[in-house]
């Protein structure tokens, strides 16, 4: 039979370009009681119907093979046995005859965007169908022309397993018997419209290989037997809102490396990152992306691996014993998250199916020309759900605390980051991204309902008004925000020489005129440590002791600020050089007194915070925070009371001169007998040891109060002072 003669269908089955083989292979009734039966199997010497024993015939020069005859010979059921060119055996169930696994209602619900767990659906799962043990891939592709699965179960070759589309849903599924866990695959996709045939990992992939590698693997079922029920239970009771929060920001890849430069794995991070967290005092890690992303340079934030912890580190289960570790020691775990961008890699997201799929197909709206990556298309339902379904993921599968979702203000403006004629204005002629904000707030809407307790946390540096207030109330909906214009203020004013801040004084008050608008996080984050902009030890100005202490009464600042608090690893001890991705942190410095004073100031003032209630319960509200004494310029020195319940409060006077002031006098709210409970000038951090023992007040009214404190402020320190004998009494450091 010549090739020309062949029926069409049949002749699309050849070309690899029919939508639905299975209309064409596979057993079909043929007139009567008989059947037919079709394989196409490139390179076969010749095909069998198992058990019976049927030889298919080839259709001359073709991988096209066919049988016909009593239908009763065939069981719906039957395995395909055939030899390979190298002589290898292969028996395996045909795929094309069993029947479609994904159901209506979940394929309606992608549709409509409010599939949260369609994770479970899409990607590869271990499946079976009739007893038949495989792996079940379905994609979302709906510009293709056709979708297969390859691997090396079929030599990576796109004609031997070609998907079914899913009526107008776009998405193509195939069962695969006979394949199981750490089977290598991609998807082969042609387009439509062009016939361009090229290959794709799994958007839903929960496993890749390791880099430079970029398959997708078959995960198998979760073996980790998770030990945080209490952990879990409660968190979901937690009043997030009045307790204490210090946040350890960590790069998994840089921490800590092996001796010969390796990367440590989930499982020894556990046992070393979480003993120190925990020692430190800190409540939460905060790890960088953990995504899997194709360049270890990039950090994790250019991601092609939405559903995959990274290999590098090892295995899905591995992650989930690092973050149940953290859990079972008193450990919280946020991850950051990138929702606003991916990366242009031709084997992820990009052009997906041919087309633009997952960002917009204008430039102006779909492309971040500085980042060079392409931005999410947020009015597309399929691509809403594929992020939400992404968050509640690793929220439920890898029980995290908490998302801080990266660049929300790249998200939520149009022009953001481009010139006048690079962006396209919303349907009322704004710069608002109107289809991203609907997206954020029913991401912060689900991920709240379905996870009580859980925290999503928005790196936004703008004035956008409302982002950590309800959705109902018009807000976005946010837990918390980074409280990025207290950084750059912070730390603009403490790179200046001391004899110049008198002229600058208003960096640490200017803040306080808005603390309050939204629930703050205080971040000294892995973006001021990189690019130029030195550690946080080198933008001290003045000698070797003064950097350190600039830098030690910078921390007592931000542990005493209203706010909760993030640290980038490395600062606690005033890592010496600019954060480095590739090489470890330099835990030698920890040998050097004034290195371990820092690390040791940073540790007193996280269990000062953690138990001292007037630091911490109401710091997203006014009534935690007043003045003493805000306009003393001249002197560079700030003084205010943090205030809890009742009489509970500290006092907090900041010096950002290196002279010593004597004679400091401050009118305080209640007499009694007063006592230094942190002096950042201590001997035990490295300092000069000035400051002051036990102080009794005055009935000498000044600032406007009966009674007053005659003071030592200490040169570059802050001090914190609590009136003994108050109703909540601070516990001993740890």
């Amino acid at each position: 039979m010549l090739i020309n003669k062949i029926a069409p269908d049949l002749q699309q089955i050849i070309e690899a370009r029919h939508h639905d083989p299975f209309a064409v292979l596979g057993r079909h009734p043929s007139g009567g009681n008989n059947v037919v039966v079709r394989a196409f199997i490139p390179a076969a010497r010749q095909v069998k119907i198992i058990p019976a024993n049927l030889v298919l015939e080839r259709i001359p020069n073709t991988d096209l093979f066919e049988w016909s005859g009593v239908a009763s010979l065939v069981p719906l059921r039957y395995q395909l046995q055939w030899e390979e060119e190298n002589g290898q055996l292969i028996t395996r169930y045909d795929p094309y005859v069993l029947p479609p696994q994904l159901g209506d209602l979940d394929l309606h619900l992608f549709g409509e965007g409010k599939h949260w767990h369609i994770y479970r659906f899409l990607g590869a799962h271990l499946h079976t169908v009739e007893g038949i043990s495989g792996v079940l891939f379905s994609v979302w592709a709906p510009n293709a022309g056709r979708v297969s699965v390859v691997g090396e179960f079929n030599h990576w070759d796109g004609r031997f397993h070609p998907m079914r589309v899913c009526g107008g849903s776009g998405v193509w599924e195939l069962f695969i018997p006979g394949i199981g866990p750490h089977t290598l695959y991609k998807f082969e996709i042609r387009n439509r419209d062009t016939g361009h045939i090229f290959s794709k990992v799994d958007p839903y992939g929960q496993g890749f290989e390791l880099r430079p590698s970029h398959s997708s693997y078959v995960v198998a079922a979760p073996g980790h037997q998770w030990q945080d029920d209490s952990w879990l239970q409660a968190r979901k009771q937690s009043n997030w809102l009045q307790a204490p929060m210090s946040i350890y920001e960590v790069h998994l890849g840089s921490w800590q490396r092996q001796p010969d430069g390796g990367f440590m794995s989930y499982r020894e991070l556990a046992a070393n990152l979480v003993e120190y967290v925990k020692r430190l005092g800190f409540t939460h890690i905060e790890l960088l992306p953990v995504a899997e992303h194709p360049l270890d340079q990039s950090w994790g934030y250019q991601v092609t691996g939405y559903f995959a912890p990274s290999s590098r580190f090892g295995s899905p289960d591995d992650f989930r014993y690092l973050v149940d570790h953290c859990h079972r020691h008193g450990i919280g775990v946020i991850l950051d998250w990138v929702p606003g961008h991916f990366p242009k890699d031709a084997h992820a997201l990009a052009w997906f199916d041919g087309t633009a799929l997952y960002e917009y197909a204008d430039p102006r709206q779909g492309e971040h020309r500085e980042w060079g990556t392409l931005i999410f298309n947020y009015s597309r339902n399929e691509v809403k759900n594929f992020l939400i379904s992404n968050a509640l993921y690793w929220l439920e599968e890898f029980h995290i605390d908490g998302l801080r979702v990266d660049a929300v203000a790249s998200m939520l403006y149009l022009d953001y980051s481009r010139n006048q004629d690079e962006w396209v204005p919303n349907i009322y002629g704004g710069n608002e991204n109107l289809e991203a904000i609907a997206f954020l707030r029913e991401l912060n809407a689900v991920t709240h309902a379905e996870h009580p307790g859980i925290l999503i946390i928005a790196e936004e540096s703008t004035s956008w008004p409302q982002v950590t207030r309800p959705t109902w109330l018009g807000g976005l909906g946010f837990s918390m925000k980074w409280n990025m214009g207290w950084m750059h203020d912070s730390l603009e004013y403490i790179s200046k020489e001391s004899i110049h801040r008198f002229y600058h004084h208003q960096h640490l008050t200017f803040g306080m005129l808005y603390a309050f608008t939204e629930n703050f996080v205080l971040p000294f984050s892995h973006d001021e440590v990189v690019h130029g902009k030195r550690s946080m030890i080198d933008k001290m100005p003045g000698d070797s002791w003064q950097k350190f202490a600039n830098l030690r009464v910078l921390y007592t600042y931000m542990w005493t600020y209203p706010g909760k608090k993030l640290l980038f690893m490395g600062s606690e001890f005033a890592h010496g050089r600019e954060w480095n991705c590739a090489e470890s942190l330099e835990w030698e410095l920890l040998d050097r007194e004034v290195h371990l004073g820092i690390q040791t100031l940073v540790k007193d003032l996280n269990h000062l915070y953690r138990n001292t209630s007037a630091l911490s319960q109401y710091e997203f509200e006014s009534k935690s925070f007043s003045w003493i004494d805000c306009h003393d310029a001249a002197q560079s020195v700030i003084s205010y009371v943090r205030h809890g319940d009742g009489e509970n409060e500290v006092l907090v006077l900041l010096n950002f001169t290196p002279v010593p002031r004597y004679g400091y006098r401050i009118g305080v709210n209640y007499p009694g007998h007063y006592k230094e409970i942190l002096n950042s000038d201590s001997r035990f951090y490295g300092g000069t040891d000035v400051g002051n023992l036990d102080l009794q007040t005055e009935h000498l009214p000044w600032m406007g109060k009966e009674y007053s404190l005659n003071l030592t402020l200490p040169p570059l320190a802050g001090i914190i002072l609590q009136r003994q004998g108050q109703s909540t009494i601070t516990a001993a450091l740890a």
